[in-house]
């Protein structure tokens, strides 16, 4: 029998989860706060994340005292050192950062604006280096951690219209990659997910749900991969999570 835990008990451990109030980001942070972490979430939208805060907690006060939701937009470095900031304020350190928040505008190159690419790269890539950049050196201060950013699969599948998400993605995995390198040493374990088609609604205007996205990942599935990620004995250290649907439309 394996002896890799089948649970995982993450009493005293504080995670940030950006873009946690719908989607993959709520999904993760739901499981993390089933793991016994103490969970912060951030969103642009102050009605999403009361929303997402009463999802999380259950009505359940145990629940409900782990859970800390601040409206940040990670495109602004302010907000991002706010989040990190709220995390250590309130629950007393940082361990685990999810860089989740995520922007998709699908446009041809030319007819794409300056204000649409700017709010997919700054979104995707600037604010997980924010983020990072605040978040280091709580978490050498705890003596490690973990830092998961949710790419896609579109980074190295790029497609028509999709030239700024797809740069952006393949641009954060360079940067993930990078920077698994620079802090492996202080016990920080860098990771990103990519996953294929999830049903989110966040492709291209698709609904979440309804007989169009039975095929489609879960955002449950990708948060799975992110406690397997956090749960993982420390001498090796996945990098890289490719996620597919296993049985996609045939073509």
């Amino acid at each position: 029998m394996s002896g890799i835990p089948q649970t995982i008990d993450l009493t005293h451990k504080v995670a940030l989860v950006t873009g946690g109030s719908r989607g993959i980001g709520l999904a993760i942070a739901e499981a993390l706060i089933d793991a016994n972490a103490s969970v912060v979430i951030t969103g642009r939208s102050e009605a999403q994340l009361n929303e997402a805060s009463h999802h999380v907690s259950r009505g359940e006060a145990s629940r409900g005292q782990r859970l800390l939701a601040i409206r940040a937009d990670v495109r602004n470095a302010a907000d991002a050192n706010a989040a990190v900031d709220g995390a250590v304020q309130r629950f007393g350190g940082l361990d685990v950062l999810v860089n989740n928040a995520g922007v998709g505008i699908f446009r041809n190159v030319a007819d794409m604006d300056e204000p649409s690419w700017h709010d997919v790269i700054e979104t995707n890539l600037s604010g997980p280096f924010f983020c990072c950049h605040a978040a280091i050196p709580h978490m050498k201060g705890r003596g490690g951690g973990w830092i998961i950013n949710i790419s896609s699969l579109a980074g190295k599948n790029p497609f028509p219209a999709g030239a700024a998400y797809c740069a952006s993605k393949a641009a954060l995995n360079a940067f993930s990659e990078a920077l698994m390198q620079e802090v492996r040493h202080d016990d920080i374990r860098v990771s990103y997910v990519m996953p294929g088609s999830v049903a989110t609604g966040f492709s291209r205007g698709e609904s979440p749900s309804g007989p169009a996205a039975d095929w489609k990942l879960s955002p449950d599935d990708v948060a799975e991969v992110v406690i397997d990620l956090i749960r993982h004995p420390a001498r090796s250290l996945p990098s890289r999570v490719e996620l597919r649907p296993s049985r996609p439309p045939k073509r």
